[in-house]
């Protein structure tokens, strides 16, 4: 492979601009990163990466890195707010998807990501204690404003610069200062993990409850944890609150979200028990931002967060952002400059991701349980067949799974993906 003596700047190093690093890096490119934290370090909460986001990984030579710090989805199972069996799906290579979908640690990849990019790109690839604070187009540079953690001002100049510094992005605001600030969704959401016994398959993920009051999704993020012999157990419960959105670092409790899961009975999962024995539980408004008619701005381009910030639901912001990376890279190799590459990523990516942001503002796949909410008037029910028909879920799933560029295996043929399992009948 001969390097690219394209000078590429990339802002922030998240999974977003790791990843496009790693990208750039397999295409004879040699970016270099700016972050703004004096060191990395594995932060955040569980991550449910779909079947495309394994695919970028193992594009990127780390399937087996990855699957030793995460773990396998097999079945995916709805219920409603009593415990009782809606719907039930499986995962991954399990549905016969190509790739597996795996639920992983946030940081742990990260950390997979970063080491990764020292090792291929040299341990000047990634600097550390400088933020991006504005940037300036020349006709063929870009000039970024940067400053240290003392305050003190510098500049660097690149052919082009990506933007992968997340939902509070400096270079968004300059490129788009006129869009409309980030508004509170009345969504709050309430973030934790406990250590137990494995549930279910060992590779479940639970959806609970009637969304118009809570939801709560439950899945494991790392197997034999610490060499404790249990799980790591992510677990996440949305409900509808009057929040402040200045703080996002709230430290929520358990007794806030407990009474909405009092009467849920799950045969393979006691509720209470789990959200009783959490480690910790953060609390944070769900934010909305709109999406945006542009990624770019002349050798400017916004990648992740930063262009397409979107609900933290069903792992699809995470995934979306690894993608950006390969299609960028796929550009600037075959195209002839750079600001002709940086509109043809745009036009590949910006309206498909844009509708997966307005997407993820509705329920999803997740409407299923409104539904049954609402058929059922809040009760119980006998058989779930005769509220929510298998096929007619089936449906719902499939038209979701297209939309966010998964099209469930066979299903097209008229093959029944769906499946009750031995409980859907209580």
């Amino acid at each position: 492979m001969t390097d690219n003596p394209l000078d590429i700047a990339i802002i922030g190093a998240g999974p977003a601009g790791l990843a496009a690093a790693l990208r750039l890096h397999q295409r004879g490119f040699r970016p270099r990163i700016y972050e703004t934290v004096p060191e990395l370090k594995p932060l955040g909460v569980g991550i449910d990466v779909k079947v495309y986001g394994t695919k970028e990984l193992e594009e990127l030579g780390l399937l087996e890195e990855f699957r030793a710090i995460s773990v396998d989805a097999q079945e995916s199972i709805f219920y409603n707010k009593y415990g009782q069996e809606i719907y039930a799906e499986l995962c991954g290579v399990h549905m016969g998807y190509l790739h597996e979908q795996r639920f992983v640690h946030r940081g742990r990849l990260q950390m997979l990501l970063h080491r990764t990019v020292l090792e291929r790109l040299g341990a000047d690839a990634v600097v550390l204690g400088l933020r991006c604070t504005g940037y300036t187009n020349h006709d063929d540079r870009v000039t970024l404003d940067l400053e240290d953690l003392d305050g003190n001002a510098s500049q660097v100049t690149a052919d082009l610069a990506i933007a992968a510094d997340g939902i509070n992005s400096a270079v968004r605001r300059q490129m788009h200062p006129d869009h409309s600030g980030p508004v509170y969704s009345g969504i709050t959401m309430w973030r934790g993990t406990t250590l137990m016994e494995p549930f279910g398959s060992g590779g479940t993920i639970l959806h609970i409850g009637a969304p118009q009051t809570s939801s709560m999704i439950v899945y494991p993020i790392a197997d034999d944890y610490e060499g404790t012999g249990k799980v790591l157990v992510n677990w996440v419960v949305e409900a509808t609150r009057d929040e402040s959105v200045e703080d996002w670092n709230q430290l929520g409790t358990v007794d806030q979200i407990m009474p909405y899961y009092d009467q849920c009975d799950i045969v393979h999962l006691d509720v209470q028990e789990m959200l009783r024995n959490a480690r910790e539980v953060y609390l944070f408004p769900l934010i909305r931002h709109e999406p945006l008619d542009t990624w770019t701005d002349g050798r400017v381009l916004l990648i992740g967060d930063a262009a397409h910030a979107m609900y933290p639901r069903g792992g699809n912001g995470a995934c979306q952002a690894i993608v950006d990376g390969g299609a960028l890279a796929e550009k600037l190799a075959t195209l002839p400059d750079v600001p002709t590459a940086l509109k043809a990523f745009e036009e590949q990516r910006l309206r498909a991701v844009n509708g997966i942001v307005m997407a993820h503002r509705g329920e999803g796949y997740e409407v299923i349980r409104r539904m049954v909410e609402e058929r059922t008037g809040g009760e119980r029910f006998a058989d779930i067949e005769d509220v929510l028909p298998l096929a007619e879920a089936d449906a719902i799933f499939s038209r979701y799974h297209a939309l966010v560029g998964q099209p469930r295996p066979g299903h097209e043929a008229g093959d029944t993906t769906g499946f009750r399992t031995e409980h859907a009948d209580r």
